[in-house]
């Protein structure tokens, strides 16, 4: 016999045309049917209703782009007066204890053949350190050079959690301290049926879940409390980035002093396009307001349009490298609606009524997830500032044999940058050679002039640590 708080939630979600998560109750055991519990009581069904009930409210993303201008943005060119201000406003908020790191890890290697969370993949190109070091140890060459701690916050997702958790215990926090790294786990949201709007069961006892997208950040910060322990760490700006992109440069001062400077809630670093349809988000100006139309729903003819000198128009490709004011992203995460959902059609296996797992070849279901760049049309002012690719972006998204983005070309990138650093300090690097720089060794290229003055030349894979 059903338990009374099993009947009264049956007939709740009977009002949501959701009481089939009930159909396989008696076939579980006590400990599968509090799970189950939990999982139903998580998810708000007023907000889901809500949300696949809007779902034939698509964006004209072709009406949408057709106003879409090129974004006004603080380019790579711009004096070295300027810069030297706004990389001392950044200095002066980082040694002041004023930033902290988000850093996005949520995502698995599957790409690339690798079966682990992708934080773990080894990009090192002498070294093999993993992109998670590369980043802790970006980090760390900042707070040596600025000489201040610097909190880092991880967010994982369901599937990377545990094993994040137990990479950076055994590796003894990369060099951190155990104090200073908070690791989140982002949140979930049921698949559902896309005909029927019917939450899927996975097993008779579990909900099919997927993550929130990195856009559940916002939520993740308030429920895991870091919102607040920021607030009264004195922390004003988090520097947000990729655990998948190993050029970032951990705590830019640069682009902090620009955030600060222009006095921006939410600050975007971008790189000029390679080419028109490459797979990036595309940073434009609607009606005023900063936001991106992700390449796969920018028409083609508007992404080619050029400007009279040849150019591209909307030339401006998203790196996922923000600077977000705290109280910005405090006041977000207390507004539901402060971030859409995106509706996605997906294959996902379920359970039928008869109890029997379904894999149906062809999209059967709708996952939901939000995105944080959605936040950029809601700040009060959102500033872009270009960054040059060849120092700040070089992703590990695709396997070896694709056209871009592979461990090869990431690998190349590091060990490029590594050598026109050097060069600066008059030290030749032969081409085929592999070049490295710890960023406790060297943090950036005045670093390296500091270190190595002179002539000379490496003609053999170097690490310098």
């Amino acid at each position: 016999m059903m338990p009374l708080e099993w009947e009264s939630l049956r007939k709740r979600l009977g009002s949501y045309r959701q009481d089939h998560l009930f159909q396989h109750l008696q076939s579980l055991s006590e400990a599968d049917q509090s799970r189950l519990l939990r999982e139903i009581e998580a998810i708000d069904f007023d907000e889901l209703q809500r949300t696949i009930q809007g779902q034939g409210e698509s964006v004209d993303w072709r009406a949408l782009s057709a106003r879409a201008e090129s974004p006004q943005a603080i380019r790579i060119d711009q004096a070295a007066s300027v810069q030297r201000v706004a990389y001392e406003a950044g200095e002066r908020a980082i040694r002041d204890g004023k930033v902290a790191m988000i850093l996005v890890a949520g995502g698995q290697g599957t790409r690339l053949g690798f079966d682990k969370p992708k934080g773990m993949f080894r990009i090192g190109p002498v070294s093999h350190r993993s992109l998670f070091a590369m980043h802790a140890d970006s980090l760390r060459g900042a707070m040596k050079k600025f000489g201040v701690s610097i909190p880092l916050m991880i967010m994982t997702s369901p599937a990377t959690d545990a094993q994040t958790r137990e990479y950076f215990e055994s590796h003894h926090w990369l060099g951190l301290s155990k104090d200073q790294v908070k690791i989140f786990q982002q949140g979930t949201m049921p698949a559902v049926d896309r005909e029927t709007g019917a939450v899927l069961l996975e097993s008779p006892g579990r909900i099919a879940m997927s993550p929130d997208g990195h856009g559940g950040i916002v939520k993740a910060l308030r429920l895991s409390g870091i919102l607040d322990d920021c607030r009264e760490q004195g922390i004003e700006y988090f520097y947000y980035a990729q655990v998948d992109n190993p050029l970032v440069v951990a705590c830019d001062p640069l682009l902090i002093g620009h955030h600060i400077l222009e006095g921006s809630q939410m600050t975007t670093q971008v790189v000029q396009k390679r080419f028109a349809t490459e797979k990036v988000g595309n940073v434009v100006s609607i009606d005023g307001k900063t936001q991106i139309i992700e390449y796969s729903d920018l028409p083609e003819e508007v992404a080619q349009q050029t400007n009279e000198d040849g150019s591209l128009k909307l030339w401006a490709g998203n790196i996922a490298v923000h600077v977000m004011d705290r109280a910005f992203l405090d006041e977000c995460s207390r507004d539901p609606e402060s971030l859409p959902f995106h509706l996605a059609f997906k294959a996902v296996p379920y359970l039928d009524s008869e109890g029997q797992l379904v894999r149906p070849s062809t999209p059967n279901a709708i996952k939901l997830e939000r995105f944080v760049f959605d936040l950029l049309p809601r700040a009060s002012k959102a500033i872009v500032v270009e960054g040059d690719a060849k120092d700040v972006f070089a992703p590990v998204k695709n396997a070896e044999g694709a056209a871009s983005d592979t461990p090869s070309t990431s690998k190349r990138a590091i060990s490029d940058r590594a050598k026109r650093w050097l060069a600066e300090a008059g030290v030749e690097c032969s081409q085929d050679c592999l070049v490295e720089i710890h960023p406790l060794w060297a943090w950036d290229a005045d670093d390296v002039k500091s270190r190595l003055q002179g002539s000379g030349s490496i003609h053999s894979d170097t690490y310098f640590a």
